[in-house]
Order: C-alpha cells, then sequence, then structure tokens
C-alpha cells in the first residue's frame, strides 16, 4: 500500500523550518518601529500586501509578522485590506502584466505620506520569473515609483521588518 509509505517517508523527513526569532529581538525592532511611525505618521503603520504573481512565499513570510513568533500588531504594525488606509502598499511576487493596472489603481488610491516596497527577488526584478512574457522588465519599479526592495527567496520576517523600520527611520530623518 502507497499510502504508509508515503506517510511515513513525511513523518521522518526534517523540515526546513527556520527558528523562532529571539523574542528580545523582535521586541527591540518593534519597539523601534513603533517610535519611528508615530515620529512619522502621528500613529500606527498599515500595510497592504498585494501578491502580483509567482509562488507566494514572500507573502507567507511578511503574513508571519501578523503570527504568534512575531505579533507586530501589538507593536502598531497592522495589515490592511483597503489602500485608502494604507500607508505602505507591499508588493510580493513579480510584477505581472495582468495585475499593473491594479497595482497603479491601488497606489493611486492610497493616501499621503505613501510607500512602495518590493519583497523579494521576484518584486525586485530578478528571480525565476525574470525574462517572461507574463511579467514587466524591472519588477515592481517598472510599474510604480519604488521606495524599498527586500531582496531574498524568501527573505526572512525579520530582514521585512528592519527594511521597513529602515524606509520609516530615513523618512523621519528627512522631515
Amino acid at each position: 500500500m502507497l499510502w504508509p509509505k508515503l506517510a511515513r517517508s513525511l513523518l521522518h523527513r526534517s523540515h526546513a523550518t527556520a527558528p523562532a526569532p529571539h523574542p528580545d529581538t523582535v521586541a527591540a525592532l518593534a519597539e523601534r518601529m513603533r517610535a519611528a511611525g508615530q515620529t512619522r505618521l502621528g500613529r500606527s503603520l498599515r500595510i497592504l500586501v498585494v501578491e502580483s504573481g509567482g509562488c507566494g512565499a514572500c507573502a507567507l513570510e511578511v503574513r508571519a509578522l501578523a503570527g504568534a513568533a512575531y505579533d507586530m500588531e501589538r507593536y502598531g504594525l497592522h495589515f490592511v485590506t483597503t489602500p485608502r488606509q494604507a500607508d505602505i502598499l507591499l508588493v510580493t511576487g513579480p510584477a505581472t502584466r495582468n495585475m499593473t493596472e491594479a497595482l497603479q489603481r491601488a497606489w493611486a488610491a492610497m493616501p499621503e505620506p505613501k510607500w512602495v516596497v518590493a519583497v523579494g527577488d521576484c518584486a525586485g526584478g530578478t528571480g525565476p520569473f525574470q525574462g517572461s512574457y507574463a511579467v514587466e522588465d524591472g519588477g515592481v519599479n517598472a510599474v510604480l515609483p519604488l521606495d524599498l526592495v527586500v531582496p531574498g527567496c524568501p527573505p526572512a520576517p525579520t530582514l521585512v521588518l528592519e527594511g521597513l523600520l529602515a524606509l520609516l527611520e530615513a523618512q523621519a530623518s528627512l522631515g
């Protein structure tokens, strides 16, 4: 029978899950994120995540920030579902041609101040989908004015958080 053999192989396989981040590291990053958001915006940071194509791994890593290991909601990082409430348009996956208009409309609907962040190699214009007929050459930068690229395939949630923090702190220092 195939099923018991398959089940045994799955149960005995080592998994490639990354270890949970150290709570002190997350708390320190989160406190800096809260302070930068208050300085720049006077409130919490709100992020609209758009998966524009690809495998979905980067979107999973971004959504891990709302999970139990990071729990960024308690530190003032909120994920929203409408561009009218968003400060950051966070794009994962390559900028596919069929998502170009949706990305531009979301960007146009966002209030000022607003930023675009490309998460992952695909969104940055490289990665396995580069050169495909269905993908814009140059990634998200070919569609929207890009403020930050978080490299990786996929980048760890901590790296995404550090990138967002660097963007906010740089904007706060500009005025």
